[in-house]
């Protein structure tokens, strides 16, 4: 399909939306500064994650790492416990890996080049284009998910915008509509536009500055863009866990570095097979990852909980040790810690949720 061209409201489209943004803008502590290593943390941050669940991380991790260096020499456990509740742990890992290609250069913060900040751990084209030009005001493009939502509904684009043809339209038409001068206004603006205005569910189309030259908004049927691709069905996967007692003691493995949320705790256990019981799954993972036997007492929690492409019902058990001394065949370490120590260590959402459940027993 052809794509529209985006040249001949480029103009208006910029000084409408910068208009809207000098009088519209929301305050949050990383549109206080130009600071590159500030701006990089606040937008791995925002990653998958909501702006008001942000705030409070983002403050309380510059207090720990306060540049690049600090962060480059802290230990992975205090980095990953200062993203404890953030979810998609692996943004914390790049951090941390990136900080340390930083120091290494010797450099003190991110440099004013487009290349070197895009070859970093974790960081793609938006998160480089966002450190570019709300740091350092360079013309580059962003494309996150408002901004893909504002432009496919200003030009009514027909393709969905997962596909190739439509991205490559959205980055090409994101960079022609950068005013000189103001590439950081307006990228934020964008990106607040669609946050605020241009809302998935109910735009309020009678307030955008985009209004008279909107496609979709004057045809009246906004909601129909971005087009949606056919959606796969999402997995569920069914997880035990045991909750390993000795004396006073509970059982805890770290995961391993290079698997989904590597480098976190948890209770020991793991997915369920065709055919098993969730005790009887729970058996074999304690048998296959930390060689241990242990006597289940009764089910404690279920804990449901979504990830992106997938969902797990955690099935916790309450649990003695039997037999075995536990050994690292699945995981990176195991430990033996008091119920009141656990809070020291970093546990992935649901295990938290375990964690508080622990507390009341």
């Amino acid at each position: 399909m052809s794509f529209p061209d985006p040249q001949p409201q480029a103009a208006r489209f910029a000084q409408a939306l910068l208009h809207w943004f000098g009088e519209h803008r929301r305050d949050f502590p990383w549109r206080r500064t130009r600071d590159p290593y500030r701006i990089w943390v606040s937008e791995i941050m925002l990653q998958q994650t909501r702006t008001d669940t942000v705030v409070p991380y983002y403050e309380r991790f510059l207090e720990r790492f306060p540049d690049v260096a600090a962060l480059a020499a802290a230990p992975m456990d205090d980095v990953l416990k200062a993203w404890e509740g953030l979810g998609y742990y692996r943004r914390a890992r790049n951090l941390k890996a990136a900080a340390e290609e930083l120091v290494a250069r010797g450099l003190s913060t991110l440099p004013d080049d487009f290349d070197a900040v895009l070859a970093l751990p974790g960081v793609g084209r938006y998160t480089a284009g966002a450190v570019m030009s709300l740091a350092f005001n360079r013309a580059h493009p962003i494309v996150d998910g408002n901004v893909k939502r504002v432009l496919c509904r200003v030009w009514a684009v027909d393709d969905p915008p997962a596909k190739a043809p439509a991205q490559r339209w959205l980055w090409s038409t994101a960079e022609v509509l950068i005013p000189a001068g103001s590439a950081g206004q307006f990228n934020e603006g964008l990106m607040e536009l669609g946050a605020t205005v241009c809302t998935p569910r109910d735009p309020s189309c009678v307030a955008c500055p985009l209004a008279q030259m909107c496609v979709a908004g004057r045809a009246g049927n906004p909601l129909d863009y971005p087009r949606k691709a056919p959606r796969k069905p999402i997995p569920h996967l069914h997880v035990s866990a045991g909750i390993i007692r000795r004396g006073r003691k509970i059982l805890i493995s770290r995961r391993r570095e290079g698997d989904m949320l590597g480098g976190l705790w948890e209770f020991p256990g793991g997915k369920q097979e065709p055919g098993e019981s969730m005790e009887e799954c729970l058996r074999r993972e304690l048998r296959e990852e930390l060689d241990i036997t242990v006597r289940i007492e009764r089910p404690f929690v279920k804990v449901k909980h979504a990830y992106s492409h997938f969902r797990i019902t955690l099935h916790t058990f309450l649990c003695r040790h039997s037999k075995g001394k536990p050994r690292t065949l699945e995981c990176d370490e195991v430990r033996w810690v008091l119920l009141e120590e656990l809070d020291q260590f970093a546990f992935p959402k649901a295990d938290r949720v375990v964690l508080e459940a622990l507390k009341e027993l």
